[in-house]
């Protein structure tokens, strides 16, 4: 990483159903260009199912009234819901110097050190990205690079309702198990992790970053 930090700025958009944040991400990284200031977007999602590109079908059980959503990310099927952190770097990894295999270790490292915050141990798992603990899972990774630049992201699980992962193979896998850091005695509040989990995120990539307002064409769609 540079010695000197790059900025980055923060967004906080609050609750927001899945659809038309998936879409900002999109126009966000289509006009963005060369001098487009990086971005890291926080939301917590109405509950919703998303598959990705390679996703396949057989791996949705039984939806039941969670939506299933089909988007542009790597990765197979994971749940979105109230209590989960989401958080969607829009980053220029060619201004960062950082390859797509590093940014994926970083982004698992970020939440890997806010949960040894509360000591607790996790880890990764070949072939399987995203963080576990004792073999449970509790963050995942869905990214997309395109022209260099990310969007899609990753979903942290603080304290939420877990029986929708139950409807589903959990990226792919049939009886992976989920947990969330509640569930290990950590805290419930998503705002009490966040800050903690932005630190990481800053230290991983060598961003110094800036609290902006959410973005207004979604201020009207929680």
């Amino acid at each position: 990483m540079d010695a000197v930090s790059a900025p980055c700025i923060v967004r906080e958009l609050g609750r927001q159903p899945y659809e038309p944040v998936w879409r900002a991400m999109q126009r966000f990284a289509d006009a963005r260009t060369d001098a487009t200031v990086d971005e890291l977007w926080l939301v917590e999602h109405d509950p919703v199912f998303t598959l990705g590109q390679a996703g396949k079908d057989e791996h949705v059980l039984a939806p039941g009234d969670i939506p299933v959503v089909h988007v542009d990310r790597g990765g197979q099927v994971t749940y979105h819901g109230p209590g989960q952190i989401v958080a969607y770097p829009l980053f220029d990894l060619k201004r960062l110097k950082v390859g797509v295999r590093d940014y994926v270790c970083r982004i698992e490292q970020a939440m890997i050190d806010t949960l040894a915050e509360w000591n607790i141990h996790a880890d990764r798992k070949d072939g399987a990205p995203g963080v576990y603990v004792a073999g449970a899972k509790i963050g995942a990774l869905g990214i997309r690079v395109r022209r260099g630049c990310t969007f899609h992201g990753l979903a942290f699980n603080i304290a939420m309702d877990l029986e929708p992962f139950h409807r589903i193979n959990p990226c792919g896998y049939q009886g992976l198990q989920v947990l969330s850091l509640a569930d290990l005695g950590g805290p419930g509040g998503m705002d009490q992790v966040k800050p903690v989990l932005l630190k990481h995120m800053a230290d991983q990539f060598g961003l110094s970053l800036r609290h902006e307002a959410a973005l207004p064409d979604l201020s009207q769609a929680a």
